[in-house]
């Protein structure tokens, strides 16, 4: 029960930030009213997030990093390790709704909020550790760290490149039209590590082996 009031809270307090961010704009928000929005103290407020940049990204990207390790471990045992991580993060970064088109607005055009989104990639580092040596085994108590680390490496960026050009071709209009495809970019920012990740599965299937 504890856990799950920490969680509302966090969301509370994302959602309002981000509310507050469409309606005023981000540099018209202060922690206090975020706060008072969602019905906490800034007390409590700072034991969350550290900016009011962290709390507008966190709504968009809200247990990404849970969700994409139990994409990994989802996986059926026939499917490959390195198919496996790639399909989770492409799947879960490019999820329909995920950033919605005022949320991505509002980022592509704050280089602070871009900065916070691209940050946001740090945080599947451990869970997704978890995910990976979950079907290696025990062969490499460091693989899946290493692996896991350069994952997250590879997607901050695909979402640097993917948001510069957003930013790039934002029109006076407010539209933003993307001329990078995010799944692409992800792909093509992953595939270095599938010889790393393949690697790392025969190494654990010959260990297993023995």
């Amino acid at each position: 029960m504890r856990e799950q009031r920490k969680q509302a809270t966090r969301e509370a307090l994302s959602a309002a930030a981000l509310r507050l961010a469409l309606e005023r704009g981000p540099g018209n928000v202060r922690v206090d009213d975020i706060a008072e929005a969602a019905g906490v103290s800034p007390r409590t407020y700072n034991n969350y997030f550290s900016s009011r940049e962290q709390a507008i990204v966190a709504a968009v990207t809200s247990e990404r990093e849970a969700r994409v390790a139990a994409a990994v471990a989802a996986r059926p045992a026939g499917v490959g390790l390195a198919a496996a991580v790639v399909e989770a993060i492409v799947d879960q970064y490019t999820a329909a709704g995920e950033p919605g088109r005022d949320a991505l607005l509002l980022i592509t055009t704050s280089p602070s909020l871009r900065e916070a989104f691209v940050d946001s990639t740090a945080a599947i580092e451990h869970p997704l550790a978890d995910a990976i040596a979950g079907r290696l085994g025990d062969a490499a108590p460091h693989a899946a760290r290493v692996l896991a680390a350069s994952v997250a490496a590879a997607v901050r960026i695909a979402l640097e490149q993917w948001l510069q050009t957003s930013a790039a071709s934002f029109t006076t209009g407010g539209l933003v039209v993307l001329s990078g495809s995010l799944p692409d970019l992800l792909r093509t920012a992953l595939e270095p590590l599938t010889p790393a990740l393949d690697a790392a599965e025969r190494r654990a299937r010959l260990h297993r082996d023995q």
